[in-house]
């Protein structure tokens, strides 16, 4: 019986092995070719190109700061900037002077550039020179390890939740080859990362839950926690409502064991000085640069006068002079400094411009408000302003539509990858086990689900555009782990009934044909939305 159980341990193992080294090969293979429609990079979209921007700046100019690279033309396509990416904001640089930065958190974007670096040592390459080739190296070392980490800690979970070999079989082939995090894996983004370091945050759980309750060691062990909790920050560094499911994975691990929170606090805290230091260091402030859209922080209200009250701010000197007095007295500008007032793109608001700052001027009834400047995605020819964005990220007027094409429709987290309709179920499934890790891990998730999802519907208009153009409702992927453990568990109840592995089959070979639509670029609009726009169903 024992030579009978190791046998079947060696077959579930096996399996395992098998599907995550077919999986990797493939995103290894799609590494290899990885390139733009134009073929003279391996960048996808402006979403991975604004994060290689950051990268090669870092490395070949040491600053965060990207103009260089967005100003790089073909040298035979004349008209053609390649590392040109609408995923950037500008704001005033240490040296007083306006750039651009890349809009993603640069954190993750400067551990990359820590591979970059090795290689560009090693190889003497440079990625501008060869922005097909060096990015591919990158990819490897960068990508390839986390979604091994993704495979590996999900996998194992699942062959803790299910029972029966047909059951960890399905939940194997569904992690490996039925979510969007594939496609994800052949481009620099930060939904790969995010997945990955949820899969070792719950695999390190369900690990020290299992020796805990086999006493195989009487309290947990300092570096695992560490790690998780380091893990867990990293989710929500890529992905920030993933802090919701940081705040449940502290209180599952202080179930566990009251030992194991001071380790995993220390892990959180070390992400979060890594992740607002260097987003002090690239841009001055704590928040991340996405997060600067407004109109500042006030700094003082200016009377408007009479004569002031039918000029154009920009021509009116007494406005000038009251808006040097303020910046005098709390700025310490100099007499002989120049002030600039220029129209902004929003209505009633203004620029001004000065050697001790960029700030903001907006008519207020009777009053003017002087504020810090602080909408970054504002600059010429900007992307992000009114009449400039187009398609899905125009956003969807309508929050009931919205919803519709979120979960069946076609973005839709159901209608794309079908293995999902199993969440529900599964849920159940682990409800009904009574078992406290099980419940509180359930409880959890679903928590966490639902919070995130309703933070997403209820954005405004502007953020109501499904990821943009990706091949999912990208923002929820980092729950892929998470969901296929619950969804995973609904299997042992139908592995007895042919007609349910039957249709267990059906939906996850359409996951796999999803997948299979988007293995060329992750970033590109659904196969279900590309249909309906074929039949007409949609606007343009």
């Amino acid at each position: 019986m024992n030579m009978l159980d190791d046998a079947k341990s060696e077959d579930r193992r096996s399996m395992g092995w098998i599907v995550i080294v077919a999986a990797l090969a493939l995103t290894a293979g799609r590494i290899a070719v990885v390139s733009s429609d134009e073929g003279d990079t391996a960048f996808l979209s402006a979403n991975d190109r604004s994060r290689w921007c950051t990268v090669a700046s870092l490395v070949e100019d040491g600053t965060y700061e990207i103009d260089r690279q967005i100003s790089i033309v073909n040298p035979i396509h004349r008209h053609r900037y390649p590392w040109q990416t609408i995923d950037k904001v500008q704001h005033l640089g240490d040296d007083g002077e306006l750039h651009f930065y890349s809009s993603k958190p640069p954190l993750f974007p400067t551990m990359v550039a820590g591979v970059y670096a090795m290689i560009r040592q090693v190889t003497g390459l440079s990625m501008t020179d060869h922005p097909a080739y060096v990015p591919r190296m990158v990819l490897a070392i960068v990508n390839l390890p986390m979604m091994f980490v993704f495979l590996w800690a999900t996998i194992g979970v699942i062959n803790r939740v299910c029972r029966s070999q047909w059951s960890r079989s399905v939940g194997a082939v569904a992690a490996s080859f039925g979510t969007m995090v594939l496609p994800f894996s052949i481009s620099l983004n930060n939904h790969l990362p995010a997945a990955a370091a949820i899969a070792l945050v719950m695999g390190i759980y369900f690990k020290l839950s299992d020796d805990l309750r086999s006493a195989k060691q009487t309290k947990p062990k300092f570096g695992f926690c560490f790690i998780a909790g380091v893990a867990a920050a990293f989710a929500a560094a890529n992905e920030l409502p993933a802090l919701s499911m940081t705040v449940f994975w502290a209180g599952l691990f202080w179930l566990l064991s009251s030992r194991t929170v001071i380790p995993f606090l220390l892990g959180i805290l070390l992400v979060a000085v890594a992740f607002f230091g260097t987003n002090w260091i690239a841009h001055q402030s704590l928040r991340p640069p996405y997060a600067h859209r407004g109109d500042g922080s006030q700094i003082k209200l200016l009377k408007i006068t009479e004569d002031v009250r039918n000029i154009e701010p920009s021509k009116s000197l007494i406005l000038r002079e009251q808006v040097r007095t303020v910046l005098n007295e709390d700025f310490a500008l100099r007499p002989t400094d120049n002030v600039e007032i220029a129209k902004s793109d929003e209505a009633d608001r203004w620029r001004v411009f000065s050697p001790v700052g960029h700030f903001s001027l907006i008519q207020n009834g009777d009053q003017w408000r002087l504020g810090r400047w602080d909408d970054w995605y504002e600059y010429p020819g900007s992307y992000w302003q009114d009449g400039n964005r187009r398609g899905v990220d125009r956003g969807e007027p309508s929050r009931a539509i919205y919803l519709f094409h979120a979960t069946i429709g076609h973005h839709g987290i159901f209608s794309l990858t079908p293995f999902w309709l199993l969440f529900p179920l599964g849920m159940v499934s682990l409800w009904k086990r009574e078992e406290h890790r099980w419940l509180s891990f359930t409880a959890a998730s679903v928590l966490a689900t639902v919070v995130c999802f309703t933070f997403y519907m209820l954005r405004p208009m502007i953020d109501r555009n499904y990821g943009g153009v990706s091949v999912c409702f990208r923002w929820l992927l980092w729950l892929a782990p998470i969901w296929l453990v619950l969804a995973s568990s609904a299997l042992d109840r139908m592995a007895s009934n042919r007609s349910m592995r039957r249709l267990v089959v059906a939906l996850l070979a359409l996951s796999v044909f999803s997948v299979s639509t988007a293995l060329s670029s992750p970033w590109q609009s659904p196969w279900l939305y590309q249909y309906w726009q074929f039949l007409g169903w949609l606007d343009n």
